[in-house]
């Protein structure tokens, strides 16, 4: 039965039985749950060590048996006596989680029929925690899913909500809602939210999670794509799209949640090409994406990250366009990731078979490559200006980012916008000032005074690393928003006895990436 979120006395018992039993994140993963070890098993996709690891802490610490049966129930997926469920949700009870479409009892016992799960996390707007609710995991079900599984909180989904630029706008649009976490989390920053999806289920879900959270502003639409809201107007576009590459063959499962229905990275390219005619001016689209390398013969060779650009320019409405390609995966590995994700393990009977279908459908094309990353799309306020298109790869960890990467972002083309409004000799006469997470590392060799190698590094953002020279080691070091940087180009070409107008030619494009990736600060 679907989820009823129509009823807010069931649904004002159930929020107040959740919090009693204080079924949260840190509740859970405190020492006196599962804590860190079998929390570790249980990102694995492994279970035993937590249930093992709560009954043995419910024994000892009274107070943690409700939320103990909660997790047990919605997370882990093993049945609970109706008592021990009672007692965990004692003005809902089980009549009444059973009314909501949260379990099923028979015999004395309880079946979870769908995960419930505490989400705690920290944005620019401060430190907020919610209850989710989707299908129950190949974890709990112990098989393939079904293919319109609707997903909880997953990986891609975390850093999407971490990447959330965090500016208050009017209007927001969540492309393929799924769950509605993203919807939940853009609501924190727009006045009016719309939530689409192909899915049905997956709006019943994303409904009962804004009701069970009291989160309000959000609407809901059934349609695919942009299809619901067509000739509509949005200043923040956020978007998990199913962007997953499957073979579209028969036999092979095409999830809801993660398969597009088109062939290959087209999806993507779906969004990427219409997401202009849904913008502001100045509205801005982030979403995460697959795309390939590789292709049939030249004419179809698919250009990997750089196609984002393409795929844009194809809509006809000009974008800054920003690709950060952050994971490559090779046909095998892309095909092992995505054939265990929908629960079939190798070993399984059908697992060979869905291998050859995806290793064939990838050499039919002759993709040899898939990347995975982040896109930030944005429509310039003037229509005459032109778009700024960067396509980067940074394949290492992140910097040190205590609300996400949304403030970096947004930091960024802030600085692009300045960057556009200063011609050379306008950056010469700034006053910058170095950030306060760059610092600089120097490597000698044994036994000389000079360095060999001078690099930059980022402490927060992406954790960018920059090799460095001299000549602009000592400019960055000098920027303290006192000196304007054609002074200090001119006190460095003095005292480097260096050509003062060849120096400023060498240093300025590395002062303007700098300033945009916030290395330097105007």
């Amino acid at each position: 039965m679907p989820l009823d979120s129509r009823d807010p006395d069931l649904l004002a018992r159930l929020r107040a039985d959740l919090a009693s039993s204080d079924f949260t994140v840190d509740r859970l993963t405190g020492p006196d749950a599962w804590g860190a070890s079998a929390g570790a098993a249980l990102f694995r996709g492994e279970r035993v060590a937590a249930r093992r690891a709560l009954v043995r802490s419910a024994s000892r610490v009274p107070s943690l048996r409700p939320a103990a049966t909660l997790a047990s129930l919605f997370i882990l997926g093993w049945p609970q006596p109706l008592a021990d469920v009672e007692a965990a949700l004692p003005t809902l009870g089980a009549a009444g989680a059973a009314a909501l479409g949260l379990i099923e009892a028979s015999g004395g016992e309880v079946r979870a029929l769908v995960d419930l799960r505490p989400y705690a996390f920290v944005d620019a707007s401060g430190e907020a925690s919610w209850w989710i609710a989707s299908d129950l995991g190949e974890l709990a079900l112990g098989g393939a899913l079904r293919e319109d599984h609707v997903l909880g909180i997953g990986g891609a989904s975390a850093t999407l909500a971490g990447l959330m630029i965090p500016r208050t706008v009017d209007s927001a649009l969540d492309l393929g809602t799924g769950c509605g976490i993203q919807a939940l989390h853009v609501a924190r920053h727009a006045r009016r939210v719309v939530a689409t999806d192909i899915s049905q289920r997956a709006l019943d879900f994303a409904a009962f999670n804004a009701a069970l959270n009291l989160v309000d502003g959000i609407e809901f639409r059934l349609g695919s794509l942009f299809e619901p809201v067509e000739g509509e107007l949005f200043d923040h576009v956020v978007s998990n799209p199913p962007f997953v590459i499957t073979p579209r063959v028969e036999g092979v499962p095409e999830y809801e949640y993660r398969d597009g229905g088109m062939v290959g990275d087209d999806l993507v390219a779906s969004v990427a090409s219409q997401v202009g005619a849904h913008l502001t001016p100045g509205g801005v689209a982030q979403l995460l994406g697959n795309w390939e390398t590789g292709g049939a013969d030249a004419a179809a060779g698919k250009r990997g990250a750089y196609s984002v650009a393409d795929w844009v320019a194809r809509g006809g409405v000009p974008l800054d366009v920003w690709v950060v390609e952050r994971e490559l995966q090779d046909p095998a590995a892309y095909a092992e990731t995505w054939i265990r994700d929908g629960g079939t393990r190798a070993g399984d009977a059908d697992f060979e078979r869905l291998y050859e279908a995806w290793l064939g459908d990838f050499e039919q094309r002759g993709v040899v490559e898939v990347g995975f990353g982040y896109v930030t799309l944005r429509r310039p306020l003037d229509a005459a200006t032109e778009p700024v298109v960067r396509t980067e790869r940074l394949l290492g960890g992140l910097g040190s980012n205590d609300v996400g990467l949304g403030r970096h972002l947004g930091a960024t083309l802030d600085a692009v916008d300045l960057l556009r409004s200063l011609d050379d000799d306008a950056l010469l006469g700034a006053r910058l000032t170095v950030a306060g997470d760059v610092t600089e590392e120097r490597h000698y060799w044994p036994g000389n005074d000079d360095p060999t190698v001078i690099t930059l590094r980022q402490g927060g953002g992406f954790a960018r690393s920059v090799e460095s020279g001299t000549a602009l080691s000592a400019l960055v070091g000098a920027c303290d928003g006192e000196l304007s940087v054609g002074a200090i180009v001119g006190a460095l070409a003095h005292l480097l006895e260096a050509d003062e107008v060849a120096l400023t030619a060498e240093l300025l494009p590395r002062v303007r990436e700098l300033v945009t990736t916030g290395m330097l600060r105007a």
